[in-house]
């Protein structure tokens, strides 16, 4: 495998450590870097020390997007509104959560304390056939997640392999484990141009210096990109299309248009009534 010192870097060209609220650190909004990085609009790292409090979510609405959620480590119980009973479980590490909000859906989580809860929250931008779409949700317990080398594939396809997650539109999304010393290079799908790493723990060269909690931004000429680990590492890697539609948002929504909004935000008040009447809410 090629090293770093034989190859040209693809350059960084935006970098963050986002902002803390005691476990969650938001690396990624709709209104910051979601604007460069779209379909990939936000995204959340979140840690919880095993016996910490974990932090309490409740019972709160979406439309427009789905979310992603990806443990590295530990499990959470999970809750949402989805399908005619609605769904509930337990997710455990490895384990993916797909929520695909459409026309307006309500969930919540609990991370499970008793052990180190490691993991990422992302938010997917839908092209204007699915915002509206009938929620629904998919739960992937970790050896139904497909393996290329060091990188599971949690959303759409890389080197042969792909999830069992429909994706939305021409994105990849891939949690990616390297023990200290291990090369990994990644070599975008065609017309992939928005890419971008998050470190969950450890320290990538890419070769700048990438550690635990910060999130880098890619070139958007195309291009591999090769990562050295220094020590075990464990990040996440999304690269696209860029979605072409701007972002209109609401507390918990985002749509392609403002009558998009109005319809996805009538579906959450909707399913909030019937939340009440089931004494949910």
């Amino acid at each position: 495998m090629p090293t770093l010192a034989h190859t040209q870097a693809r350059p960084i060209v935006h970098r963050t450590r986002g902002s803390s609220h005691g476990p969650i650190t938001r690396l990624v909004s709709p209104g910051d870097l979601g604007q460069l990085l779209k379909p990939f609009i936000f995204l959340d790292r979140f840690e919880v020390a095993a016996g910490s409090p974990p932090p309490r979510f409740g019972m709160h609405p979406h439309s427009g997007i789905a979310t992603l959620t990806y443990l590295i480590s530990g499990q959470t119980r999970y809750e949402d509104t989805t399908g005619e009973d609605g769904a509930r479980g337990v997710l455990p590490q490895g384990g993916v959560e797909w929520m695909m909000a459409g026309g307006g859906v309500w969930h919540t989580g609990t991370l499970d304390n008793s052990a180190r809860v490691l993991g990422f929250q992302l938010w997917v931008a839908m092209p204007p056939e699915l915002e509206l779409a009938e929620a629904h949700s998919l739960y992937l317990d970790p050896a139904d997640v497909p393996q290329a080398g060091p990188a599971r594939v949690l959303l759409g396809s890389y080197r042969g392999h792909t999830s069992p997650i429909p994706a939305p539109s021409n994105i990849s999304y891939l949690g990616v484990h390297l023990k200290a010393g291990e090369t990994w290079r990644f070599e975008p799908p065609a017309g992939h141009t928005v890419a971008w790493a998050a470190v969950g723990e450890g320290e990538l060269t890419v070769p700048a210096a990438l550690r635990t909690g910060e999130l880098a931004v890619f070139e958007d000429a195309g291009g591999a990109i090769e990562f050295e680990a220094q020590i075990d590492t464990a990040f996440v890697l999304g690269s696209g299309v860029l979605h072409p539609h701007d972002l209109f948002t609401g507390p918990y929504s985002v749509h392609t248009s403002e009558a998009a909004l109005q319809r996805g935000q009538t579906g959450i008040r909707e399913r909030a009534q019937r939340l009440r009447q089931q004494g949910r809410l």
